[in-house]
Formats: structure tokens, sequence, C-alpha cells
């Protein structure tokens, strides 16, 4: 039975998961979004104000150890971060406690990042000029992205209202390098079932952590390599332990899912049909080292959007010819396209707890679009958009022809209150890069976007990442209308977060948006000698914390992690 005595699978069994709209131009009057939300839907329900904190970081958050002043920190519980509420676009009255309903109770998890650390296309060389390139946690994405759902898994129901969770949304970034091997990794994740985080060679890993090159961390060597100077550890058996089979139990209720720029575009910021870069990625070569001048000048091109489709990157692989390493090929390795990244969320076998095609549908498909409606509950109504810019760069917009659908969804849909996800927040929204299948469209940045919602009364949220960042900005539209935008930190780097969001009717002419950041259930203090799924997925955590040059303002302020954010109803 799933939370609150209702079966989820009988639920979506009825349902059969569909989405109202799959992006292709038209979106259901408001009788039919009603009969689709009676038939799709968990029912809203009215409950008790039950607050709770445990597993959440009301109750307690991963950080350093007092007293601990050493370069390489070790972690452990701390404590929480008490309840804000934000009175920046409605006031709270008294009594609002007793007298709220519960619309909708759901998780957002954003920039996973799952990763194949061997893919031969990496830019972890750019590490000699930017520390920040290379992480040494990363071969243990999908272990901590396993840990994340079990803590999900475990939440009783949202800690704010005690309402039952209805749904997990992600908001992109799902995989890393727009490779075949992170798809299947994600959607097993999220789904369920068992992976083996390894490409190339089964037997054994091959990449930059047991090249030999002191600009990398090297855990199962002696090498005095320029991490274990700050402090690393050395841990025989890592990579070995990394690469194992581990498994996934699944998120246990309905999931759906958005898409970023790192799901759409090889390394996240190149556009696709180089069919040497395609090649490059299933083959046998791969760069593991790149003098300072030359990393920098490559990082500069793609920070400001020189190389939209990477002819300097390739031109650079190709002068470096005799610098490439062997690794062995790998065609699970190629680049997906969107087409494909749809079907593969269609296939019946990652439908998991459902809905089947994770918010996607066939029409998506025929239109080659990545962006619809659905219903979080009867009450509610979820969009997701496609931010991303097939013409390349890391920084999004949406097309005309998106940015219509989505006024006349809001239109149609007018009597409910809306939450938007995207992947991009409104100040990356800022590439006007033509989409290649659609060179006569124009593109919308992100404050087009903010100024359409602000002209629709029933929009309460905009819930993104990419940022990788805890951000909580209110909105203000035309004629009264309000809306907040909700930022989520990535689950790559620290601090880890997930959000869960409720929304409320306080019966006062105002609604609430409780927010929640959850850690993974991997425990704070690791063991050096612990190299099982759950050991690796704790070490994740503290080798993310201490990675070299990661920032420290990530997790936000307090404004912006567990908070109550009030707007007036529409």
């Amino acid at each position: 039975m799933a939370r609150g005595g209702v079966d989820r699978r009988g639920v979506l069994a009825v349902a059969g998961g569909l989405a109202l709209s799959a992006g292709v131009g038209c979106a259901p009057r408001p009788a039919e979004s009603r009969v689709a939300a009676v038939r799709e839907a968990p029912p809203s329900r009215t409950a008790p104000l039950a607050p709770y904190t445990r597993g959440t970081t009301l109750s307690s958050v991963a950080g350093p150890l007092p007293g601990d002043r050493s370069g390489y920190r070790r972690l452990g519980a701390r404590p929480g971060w008490r309840r804000v509420v934000r009175a920046d676009l409605a006031a709270p009255k008294p009594g609002r406690a007793e007298r709220r309903t519960v619309l909708a109770a759901f998780v957002q998890l954003t920039d996973l990042h799952l990763l194949d650390v061997q893919h031969p296309l990496r830019l972890e060389f750019v590490r000699s000029a930017d520390v920040h390139a290379w992480r040494p946690q990363e071969a243990l994405t999908v272990h901590g992205a396993i840990s994340l759902v079990e803590r999900i898994n475990a939440l009783r129901a949202g800690p704010a209202t005690g309402a039952p969770l209805h749904c997990a949304m992600t908001t992109g970034d799902n995989t890393d390098n727009n490779c075949g091997t992170e798809l299947d990794w994600f959607l097993t994740v999220l789904s369920g079932g068992r992976i083996t985080p390894n490409s190339g060679d089964p037997r054994r890993y091959e990449g930059v952590m047991n090249s030999g090159l002191r600009q990398y961390w090297h855990p199962d060597s002696p090498l005095r390599d320029a991490d274990k100077q700050r402090g690393f550890p050395r841990l025989e058996g890592f990579l070995a332990a990394a690469l194992r089979e581990v498994r996934s139990p699944g998120l246990d209720l309905p999931w759906y899912s958005t898409v970023g720029n790192h799901d759409s575009l090889p390394l996240g910021c190149y556009g696709h049909g180089d069919p040497y870069l395609a090649d490059f990625a299933t083959g046998g070569r791969k760069l593991m080292s790149l003098p300072a001048d030359e990393a920098e000048r490559l990082r500069k091109t793609i920070r400001k959007a020189k190389d939209p489709v990477g002819s300097h990157f390739r031109d650079l692989l190709k002068a470096h010819a005799r610098d490439l390493r062997p690794v062995t090929p790998d065609e699970r390795r190629a680049p997906f396209t969107a087409t494909e990244y749809l079907t593969a969320h269609l296939d019946p076998a990652r439908t998991g707890s459902g809905p089947v095609g994770h918010g996607y549908s066939r029409d998506n498909v025929a239109a080659r679009t990545q962006y619809y409606s659905f219903r979080i509950t009867d009450d509610v109504l979820g969009i997701s958009l496609d931010t991303t810019d097939p013409g390349g760069h890391y920084e999004g917009s949406l097309g005309t022809a998106q940015l219509d659908w989505l006024d006349r969804t809001l239109r149609e849909n007018a009597d409910s209150p809306a939450v938007i996800f995207s992947h991009h927040t409104s100040t990356s929204m800022d590439n006007p890069r033509p989409d290649p299948a659609r060179p006569g469209e124009r593109r919308h940045n992100g404050a087009e976007v903010v100024a359409l919602l602000g002209r629709h009364r029933n929009v309460v949220a905009w819930v993104n990442g990419h940022i990788h960042r805890n951000a909580v900005t209110a909105h203000r539209g035309r004629g009264g209308s309000a809306f907040w935008e909700i930022s989520t930190a990535s689950h790559v780097d620290f601090p880890h977060h997930a959000r869960i969001i409720e929304l409320t009717d306080n019966r006062d002419g105002t609604l609430s948006v409780f927010t929640t950041l959850v850690e993974s259930a991997a425990p704070r203090r690791t063991d050096y000698t612990d190299l099982s799924q759950t050991g690796l997925a704790a070490l994740y955590r503290e080798l993310s914390f201490n990675a070299p040059g990661a920032r420290t303002d990530l997790g936000g302020t307090a404004r912006d992690r567990n908070t109550e954010l009030l707007v007036r109803k529409g």
C-alpha cells in the first residue's frame, strides 16, 4: 500500500498515466481538463497540519565536524535549518494553519548529472586551467542518486502538512554527457533495477583516476597527486568498488521528467551534427591532459558561447592526436537525440511506479517536442517546459511555438493553480541562438517568460535547477498577480539536495507554498573501510564537500531553504 493507504499502482493502472497535453500546440479545454484530472490524478486531501522533521534538513544537515580545521574535512550531523516565513508577495494571516486545505505535495530532484566518467569526450583536462572542471566525486553519481531515491521513499509524507506525496519531478540534467550509458542509468535509478556504472572494458577502469597524471585524484595509488596533497585519502579498491553492480529500488511514487541542456547537448554545450565528435564518443581514444593555456582558451570559448557546435573542440582533438590515450570503444556511449530520449522514457520497461512516458507521450515524438502539461492533483496543473536550445550553448531560451503553447495552456486552465517546471532559471535563459530545425523561429529569454507568467493569476510557482544553488525569488506580475521562482541545488555538488514542495489553500485569500530540503539517506560520517553501495554514497557527499574550489554558497541563505512562501490566491 502507498502512503495514506492508496495503492498507487492501482491508481496508475486506471489512469493510464497520460499527460494532459503533449506540447503539440493544443491544450484541453477547462471542462476536459477536469475530466482528465479526475481520471488521472490522486485526489487532493484536507489534512490537519502535521509537521515533522525527521529525515529532512529541518532536523539535521551534513556539515564539517566542529573544531576540524584541516584541509580535508570529515562530515557529521549538524543542527537543522528552521523554516522561514516569507511575506514578500502576501501577508501571513493568523489561524491559517487550522484553516488550510492541502492542494498538492511533490518532490523535486534536479541536476543529478549521472556520469559516465570514462567517456572519451569528457573535458577533464580543462582542470589544468580551472580546478572546477573535474570533481573527485564524479565516479559515484549513481550511488549518490540511489541514496537520494532511498531517502524520498522513506519520507512519511509532506513534512509541513502530513499530506501524501503525489509525485516527483526531475528538472533536468539527469545525465551529464548526453550519452546512452548515462540515460540508461538515469532511467534505471528512478524506475528501479540493477546498474553497472561502467563502460568500455568490463573488467577495469580506464580513465583519469589511474592515468598517472598528478592533476587528478588517484584513490587506489600511492601517487602523491594534487588532491592527496590537499588531504584526500588513499582508498585501495575504490575504482573496482565504484564500477561494481548496484541496485536501485526506484521511486515508489509516480515521477515526471523535464529535460536539461546536459540531456539535450553533447557535454551540455555543443549542438548535434558533427560526425567526428559522434564517432569520437564511441571510439577508442581519449584526451586526458592539456596545457593550461590551451585549456583556458577552450574554457572561454564554451563559457562565451563562441563554439556552439564544437568546431573548435573538434580541431583541438585532431591537433592532439598524438596525445590521445587508448581506451576500449563502446557503442553505448553514443550521443542520443531528442527522439531517442523520448522513446527511452516511453519504454514500458522503464515505467516503474509510472506514469508511462513520465509525462512524455507519442504525440511528443510525432511533434518533436519535449514539453507537456499534466495534473499533479485534481486541483493543481503542472507544466513541464523545454528550455534547452538545440543550437548549442548551456544557457536556455524558449521558441515562439512553445511560448504560445504555454500562454494558451495557462489560459485554458485558468481555474487551476499552476506550477511550472523547467531546467533553466529566469536569469539563465539568455541564449538567442536559433533552433537548427526551426531557423525562422524567434527564441525568447527568461525576462519574457517571467512577463508571460506574470500575466496569469493562476501561476503559483516556477520550479527549476541549472544554477546548482538554492534560491527562492519573488516575482510580481500585472494586476496584482505574483508567483515564486524556486531553484534547487544540484545532486552532483555539495550540499546534494532535493526539495519537497507542498501547496495549500489557506482559506483566507492566500496560498502557502512550503519548501523543505532533504539530503540522501547515506550516513553523514564516512567509513573508509566501507566500499559498499551505501558506504560509497556517503563518500560521495564527503568528496563533494572537499572538492577543490567547491563553492560554499550553493546551499543558499535561510530564505532559500526551508520556507513558507505566501502568495495571493488567483
